[in-house]
């Protein structure tokens, strides 16, 4: 198309920082069955628990 040659815009994802995570062969297979489960990528879900765990210590999460 004539109008489609303006080159578009990406948004910019929030800067992430590589971090090497040595786990365990079983943990490891545990982490990546849950995230298979809750549909997430392990690097994803890994994150996803770290969130709800430092809500958790916060005092922000708590139902009771």
């Amino acid at each position: 198309m004539a109008g489609d040659s303006a080159p578009k815009k990406k948004k910019k994802k929030p800067a992430r920082k590589p971090f090497l995570l040595r786990l365990s062969p079983e943990l490891m297979d545990e982490l990546r069955g849950w995230a298979n489960a809750e549909l997430r990528s392990l690097n994803a879900h890994i994150e996803f628990l770290l969130r709800q765990a430092l809500k958790r210590r916060k005092g922000e999460d708590e139902e009771s």
